[in-house]
């Protein structure tokens, strides 16, 4: 077995984690790749639990994906399990019929149908992933199961993370108290497109699927899909929200009510906390960059700008290097096929400004930003200067050690 990587210099603590009424949860070692971790997790959730959804929009999913995408229509959840090391993905026919026979023991031990049940996998593509590795661990996973057991299960979906990621808040919905709690993993082929990134968040509000689902998908804008690593989608890729209804809130039926604003905004800040933490464990990362972009033809343009410079492997290296080497970002503006201008185009790191109007700006000093490019925050600021298009991503320095770690990653 690889000897475990060393944590990540930017490695976010977990937070003290509560409980979500209504949802238990463990971990246990499968051996289904790894010796002496676990690697198997499994969440059960009160009868009548909702659930929403956003998954990867790889033309070559994984079977977990389609399952869970299948059982998403029904809008019910009951229990979820993941497992790390075996991606599941171009597996076949056999790897539909491990998510058979997956869904089907734990329905079985549930009391539950099947397609109640959610899947989701992660670790290496093509291998077939063996039923029976997590069918036989089922039953001693589940008679372990707590409503403690959110650090073991954030540990047990790790693959080549180097510490484990968590997030939670308190809110009201109506003056009633509601938690909001989720856990995540990811660490490299991260570009989400709904990256190996998945998270799964619990509530015990009582919120239809539907108002679920509007609130991870606008959230999920903000913030799993403006992060990057190193700009390669995932075939695993999956958010799932479940909502348990415990916590007794009066009924809402839209995800525009004002009843849910605080809500919103705790998912959204929960949801950006993990983001962050898959940015922050990015393969061989030794600092996270934010890329702002603004005065774009539409925030659609700015975006794709802002993702040209944060999956620029030159300007990623250079931030590696502790180089300010601003003429890397105007090239990476200047070859994404969005609308720009030179001439009107700024250019600023660490809040001052670099380049303005096609040229180096008048008595720029290379010392303050020199000293922010030794720092582990690195904040990169475009101005377009055409319009009011607006988009922020993360990402992260692209070092040796990514190579490292993908070069030996099946061995």
């Amino acid at each position: 077995m690889a000897k475990p990587l060393p944590i990540s210099p930017l490695a976010s603590p977990l937070p003290p984690l509560g409980v979500v009424r209504g949802v238990r949860l463990g971990a246990i070692a499968a051996g289904i790749r790894y010796k002496g971790r676990t690697d198997l997790v499994l969440a059960e959730f009160d009868e009548g639990a909702s659930v929403a959804g956003v998954f990867t929009k790889s033309k070559c999913p994984g079977a977990p994906v389609d399952w869970s995408r299948e059982s998403l229509r029904n809008g019910v959840a009951r229990a979820l399990v993941v497992n790390a090391g075996n991606a599941n993905v171009f597996t076949g026919r056999a790897g539909i019929e491990t998510c058979r026979l997956t869904a089907e023991a734990e329905a079985g031990l549930a009391g539950c149908d099947a397609h109640e049940v959610f899947l989701a996998s992660t670790g290496v593509i093509g291998e077939v992933l063996p039923a029976e590795r997590i069918t036989s661990a089922l039953p001693d996973l589940r008679a372990a199961l707590s409503e403690d057991g959110w650090e073991a299960a954030a540990r047990g979906i790790m693959t080549t993370d180097t510490f484990p990621k968590a997030s939670v808040r308190q809110v009201e919905v109506g003056g009633v108290a509601v938690t909001i709690q989720g856990i995540a993993k990811g660490s490299g082929m991260i570009a989400p497109d709904m990256a190996t990134m998945l998270s799964f968040i619990a509530t015990d509000a009582a919120l239809p699927s539907a108002v679920l689902q509007t609130l991870l998908s606008e959230g999920v804008g903000r913030s799993f899909n403006a992060i990057t690593v190193d700009s390669d989608t995932s075939t695993s890729d999956m958010v799932l929200l479940f909502g348990t209804g415990k916590a007794g809130n009066a009924p809402v039926t839209s995800a525009a009510d004002p009843a849910l604003s605080a809500f919103r905004e705790a998912l959204d800040a929960v949801l950006l906390d993990l983001a962050l933490m898959v940015v922050r464990d990015g393969e061989g990362a030794t600092k996270q960059i934010r890329v702002a972009v603004k005065g774009a033809v539409s925030d659609a343009s700015a975006r794709v700008v802002a993702m040209a410079i944060a999956n620029s492997p030159l300007v990623k290296t250079a931030i590696a290097g502790e180089d300010a080497n601003w003429g890397r970002v105007v090239m990476a503006v200047g070859k994404c096929g969005e609308p720009a201008d030179r001439d009107r185009l700024s250019v600023a790191m660490g809040g001052v400004t670099i380049a303005s109007e096609g040229a180096v700006a008048a008595g720029y000093d290379e010392t303050p930003v020199v000293a922010h490019m030794k720092g582990q925050d690195i904040e990169i600021d475009v101005d377009l200067g055409l319009g009011d298009g607006v988009a922020t991503v993360w990402t992260c320095d692209l070092t040796h050690g990514y190579i490292d770690i993908n070069g030996s990653y099946r061995s």
